[in-house]
């Protein structure tokens, strides 16, 4: 699996409030969260992103309540993997199970500058910065992980196994 986009970078601590405010919680409705992803952090967010971009932050990305509807936002609105420093595990596992790659690599989120083009390759386990000529090793995801994420997440991936297949 391979991404490549331009990077739009955030801070610390960027919350699951910032990602999704609550007032839109009573949506599920994919493109309606895409619409407000980061509002209250960055207005600029939506008009500024495009799809296979890619969201670079620093620690604790995602930490605050456990809401799906956050990934499911950042996804929804065109980022095709995010780089943080660390993330909230209940936010990396919510990710997975939406299908939105993420990947931890301080020295890349260290680096990255707003508008870096980045490549990311999940299989071989490494990010490249073009515009800074820099290549950052990271942990291949486990085949189980690369298979939910191609398969567009978690139940996605198990209605998958749950059918027959011809061969069945």
């Amino acid at each position: 699996m391979k991404f490549e986009g331009k990077v739009i970078k955030y801070g610390d601590n960027v919350d699951t409030d910032v990602i999704i405010p609550a007032r839109y919680l009573n949506t599920s409705d994919h493109s309606e969260l895409a619409k407000h992803c980061m509002e209250d952090l960055d207005a600029t967010f939506v008009t500024r992103v495009n799809k296979g971009d890619v969201m670079v932050a620093g620690y604790n990305f995602g930490c605050g309540s456990s809401r799906e509807h956050a990934p499911i936002a950042i996804k929804a609105s065109g980022i095709s993997c995010v780089i943080a420093k660390t993330f909230a595990r209940i936010f990396y596992r919510n990710a997975i199970n939406i299908g939105l790659p993420i990947v931890e690599s301080p020295e890349c989120a260290n680096d990255a500058e707003e508008n870096d083009r980045l490549e990311i390759d999940l299989e071989k386990g490494f990010i490249i910065n073009y515009n800074k000529g820099k290549t950052y090793r990271i942990e291949p995801f486990p085949e189980f992980i690369q298979k939910i994420i191609v398969a567009g997440g978690l139940m996605a991936r198990t209605k998958k196994e749950a059918l027959p297949t011809e061969t069945d």
